[in-house]
């Protein structure tokens, strides 16, 4: 294990009701002495961003791709922060409202997605900035159990991880007073062009930098996961946001908080940046293989229905649909493929005969059918966190 005292930041000590509370300040960026990384591994890392960014010539349709992965990645970054809701749960909400389902669950997800695409629109005209972040940090918190936590304004108070209070905590981020020199020198970090270093390498640092400060009192792990994506857009290393790092660190979460104390404690960046790329290429590689299945299965079955005995137009146009809404009912079909309901259930009847859609609750009616091997893929990952 690596161990440089000029890595290690200071300690802020103080009492509070009796108790002595030592807050964490880290040292600017970058690290000194200057980081060592596995040259083999970050070029690894960088050709699955390659060949992961082609995915926009391989798919027929990237926006459908990027409304479930960005639909996903919400739904993770969420159950990382504790909602225990399921992918199946979300997009059943999705098509019928009345479902009696966790609000507050639905919320944080559908806040989150809001904030993503807000983020990635916000690049074209903004660069990543503290704005920036003030910005979707307002987005994500919105209409959330961290409404009122002052979403979209930087902690004036003492916030903590783990514990029930600042003494007991697991980590105490800087104190509030620290936070404008921090977030300066983060920003400047995140501009600066004097820093050559491989740019994988700096958005590394700058994830594990956010989380140390952890400028918000609420939302900072779902907006620093966030913030990798963005940064990976804004540095040209991905067209669109395809690549999400949630379900990597939702799996490996202990070595993922292990390896940012590591740093804070031993100044042992080494380590982390390793985990960091690894799970670059991981969550690459698996963002590719689920494009690639996709697109197999959408050719399959609409091959299928195309040559099947009596086929119609109307039903490529409900194929069309649940591609877009793998959990559907037939209001929900009758409204968005204008046909009438005797026609959509014709055709989810077939649809059912092809092994396409199965109905899942066993009703004559209020039905609801899914697209299961649809969903089969895209849940991959996607079961809630044991509480």
């Amino acid at each position: 294990m690596i161990q440089d005292n000029s890595r290690i930041g200071l300690y802020s000590t103080k009492t509070i009701a009796g108790e002595s509370i030592s807050a964490y300040i880290p040292p600017k960026l970058p690290p000194f002495p200057p980081i060592q990384f596995d040259l083999q591994l970050l070029e690894k890392a960088s050709a699955a961003l390659g060949r992961l960014d082609g995915i926009r010539f391989i798919l027929p349709d990237t926006t459908l791709f990027l409304y479930m992965y960005v639909t996903k990645e919400a739904l993770l970054s969420s159950q990382i922060e504790g909602t225990q809701s399921s992918l199946s749960e979300l997009l059943l909400f999705n098509a019928d409202p009345t479902q009696k389902l966790p609000l507050d669950d639905i919320q944080e997800v559908s806040s989150y997605i809001t904030a993503i695409n807000y983020g990635i629109n916000r690049l074209k005209t903004l660069p990543i900035s503290l704005r920036m972040m003030r910005e979707i940090h307002k987005k994500l918190m919105s209409n959330t159990r961290g409404s009122t936590k002052t979403p979209g304004e930087f902690r004036t108070s003492q916030n903590w991880i783990g514990g029930t209070r600042p003494g007991t905590a697991a980590f105490v981020p800087p104190p509030p007073g620290h936070l404008s020199k921090l977030l300066g020198d983060l920003e400047d970090f995140m501009h600066d062009a004097e820093t050559h270093l491989p740019t994988l390498i700096k958005i590394s640092l700058i994830h594990a930098q956010f989380e140390t400060i952890h400028p918000f009192l609420d939302g900072n792990g779902r907006l620093g996961r966030l913030l990798i994506t963005l940064l990976l857009c804004a540095q040209n290393l991905l067209a669109e946001p395809y690549l999400y790092l949630s379900l990597y660190l939702k799996t490996n979460r202990k070595q993922y908080y292990h390896h940012l104390q590591a740093i804070r404690e031993t100044g042992d960046w080494e380590s982390w940046i390793s985990f960091f790329l690894t799970g670059i290429v991981e969550t690459a590689e698996q963002a590719l293989q689920t494009a690639q299945t996709i697109k197999a299965l959408f050719e399959e079955h609409q091959k299928k229905i195309e040559t099947s005995p009596a086929y119609t137009h109307a039903m490529s146009v409900v194929y069309d649909h649940i591609k877009q809404h793998p959990i559907t009912t037939p209001k929900q079909m009758t409204l968005q493929c204008k046909l009438s309901l005797p026609t959509v259930i014709k055709i989810a009847s077939k649809f059912e005969k092809l092994g396409i859609l199965t109905e899942t609750t066993g009703k004559k009616r209020h039905r609801v059918f899914a697209y299961t091997d649809y969903l089969n893929i895209l849940s991959i990952g996607t079961e809630p966190l044991p509480r």
